[in-house]
Parts: C-alpha cells; structure tokens; sequence
C-alpha cells in the first residue's frame, strides 16, 4: 500500500517549477503564433475579396453592358440588393472603397498583406501615387497601426522628407519609403510637435517643451522616425572641472551612433553651434563605445537664421544639423508648391 501511494504520489507531481514555467511558455508561444498567423489568414483572405469585388464592379461597368442610366445607381442598386441577399458590409460607401482599392491596385500580386484594410482606406484616401506609395512602404516597415500611418498623413511625412531632394530622390523616397543610410536621412524639414496640443500664441519655456516632450515619448519617437531609442534628459557631462547638460539624448540603432538635442525657443546662435559641437566632441571620445559611429548633432529651434548657420558651421563637424520645429501642423499647400518648383526645376534642366 504505501509503494502504491508513492507510485500515485510520482505520478502527480508536476517536476521541477522551472520545467513547468517552460511549460507554460511553449503553450503561450504556440496559442500566440497559431493566432497570429490566423489573424494574417483572415486579413489576407478579406483583402483579397475586397478586391476581387471591386474589380467585378469595374470590369461591369467598362463591359459598357449597362445603361448610363443604370451606371449611375449600380453602386446603391448592388448596395440594396447585397445586404438584402448577405446582409451587412454593403454599404455604398464600402462598396466604392473596393472598387477605388482595385482601380488603386490593378495587379493583386502588389497588395501588402502585412497591411489591413483599415490600413488601405487611409492609403486610398491619397491621390498622389507616390504619396501613397511612400506611405504604404513605410507603414509596412516601421509596422505603423492605422493610428500612426494618419498621423504621418496629417504632419504630410512625405512631403517634409521631400524637401530639398532632387526628382531622383523624391522617386526613390516614393518607391523605397525612407532608407536610413546616412546622417542626414534621419531629418525632417521642419519637426512638427502638433501631439503636444500646445495653443499657437502661448510659447513654453525650454524647459517646458523638454517636459512636454519627455511626457508624450512615445508620440515624440515616431517623430523622430525608426531605430531611434531614448537614453536620458539633461544628461550631464564634465569635463574637467565644469558641468554641463545636454537636453535630450537618444541612440540611433541603424545608424548605431548617439543623436543628441539641443531646444531652443529663439533663434540659433553661434554660441549654440559651438555648444553643441562641444557635446558632440565628448560623446565621441567619452561615451562611445567599440562599434559606435560618430554622434549626430540636432539643434531644434523654431526659426534659424540660415547664412548665420552657414558661417557658424564653417568647416565643422558634418554631422551637426541646425532644424526647425513648429508645434502645428504644416500647410501642406506651400510644401506641395516647393515640392512643384523642384520637379520643374530638374524638367526644365533636362
């Protein structure tokens, strides 16, 4: 009897706590890949539907069988007739979507399935074909939800990292989405701190942006674009006997090098360059470590004096940028105008 309870007793117990934590997480690990894997199933399976029906409704349509008449009221006759037949999900709306996503789409074999479409519906919402397709590609590489692909629509992403690029560039940035090779590739022309909901005529102190900035980090990285990580506030250096403090210190993991920023509420001044360029030279002898590429330099200002910038810099580190930042969001107007100018400019050239 007492063998027989010891045998029983064996056979209850479950081994080792850490065999049966490893336990636990290979099912955890399992049930989330099996669901992950269904949910991109489904998502798949119902792009591809919406777009087969968008181009039944196209291809009906240049089939020229139908009266002009009737053209006009196919889109709420199939909205009817659908919802009376399958029910929801019809709606006119719903419906022109799918054939706008197939018109925007016409070789399937291009469809993202890494996107939703939720994802496309704010991607349809472009006219421009190299708008969208910058959006698409850098919503996909930097795995951006529908939230923040609206956002980079809404601060006009694509056209801040267009200016001052040649037709060339422009075409690669619309093809490739933002490639982060060198330095200055990180840049954004101007920043823009609209998340911080700060009221144009009220003007924070420096330190207060510092704070507004540190409050929303999470808004204030995706402004800051992909691979950057955040290190500290205020992070102090000294050398020799004096102290100073750098606002804000971020790592770069692509470009594996440290980006630190200077805020100023006024305009740049040379002291400021000169400061910076301090900050850089210690980073790079001090805080670098095996692997790490020279540190990059971005003074933030809401207005710079750019020949004042040019002397400034005059044979200095290349690595130090002087950016402007505005707290609103851009006029999209005036940076689709310079946009224009610059592709006019390179066709009257060719």
């Amino acid at each position: 009897m007492p063998e027989f309870i010891k045998a029983c007793g064996a056979v209850m117990t479950l081994g080792p706590l850490d065999d049966y934590q490893r336990l636990l997480g290979q099912i955890a690990e399992v049930y989330g890949q099996g669901r992950t894997r269904a949910m991109q199933a489904v998502n798949t399976q119902l792009l591809e539907t919406y777009w087969q029906i968008g181009r039944y409704i196209v291809e009906f349509e240049q089939g020229g069988s139908e009266t002009p008449q009737y053209g006009k009221q196919l889109l709420k006759n199939l909205s009817r007739d659908l919802k009376t037949r399958l029910g929801k999900g019809f709606s006119v709306s719903n419906l022109s979507r799918f054939r706008q996503f197939y018109l925007g789409y016409p070789n399937y074999a291009t469809v993202s399935h890494n996107l939703t479409w939720s994802h496309f519906i704010e991607l349809l919402k472009i006219e421009n074909g190299l708008e969208r397709s910058f959006y698409e590609q850098q919503a996909v590489k930097e795995k951006w939800s529908v939230r923040e692909l609206k956002r980079q629509k809404e601060t006009a992403l694509f056209l801040r990292l267009a200016a001052g690029k040649d037709k060339d560039e422009v075409l690669q940035l619309a093809q490739q989405g933002q490639v982060i090779a060198q330095p200055n590739d990180i840049l954004r022309d101007p920043y823009v701190f609209e998340f911080l909901k700060i009221p144009e005529p009220y003007l924070p102190s420096e330190s207060q942006l510092e704070t507004a900035l540190c409050d929303h980090l999470q808004q204030f990285l995706l402004e800051l674009g992909k691979g950057v990580t955040f290190v500290g506030r205020q992070y102090r250096i000294t050398i020799i006997i004096s102290h100073y403090r750098v606002d804000l210190v971020f790592y770069h993991r692509i470009l594996r090098c440290f980006v630190l920023l200077d805020l100023k509420i006024n305009e740049v001044q040379h002291q400021d360059i000169g400061q910076m360029n301090l900050y850089m030279g210690y980073f790079a002898n001090e805080e670098n470590i095996e692997g790490d590429n020279p540190p990059i330099g971005i003074i933030l200002s809401r207005s710079k004096d750019e020949l004042l910038v040019e002397y400034a810099t005059y044979q200095m580190n290349s690595q130090l940028f002087v950016q402007k930042y505005q707290l609103y969001l851009p006029n999209e107007e005036e940076l689709r105008r310079e946009l224009s100018l610059v592709w006019l400019q390179e066709e009257e050239n060719e």
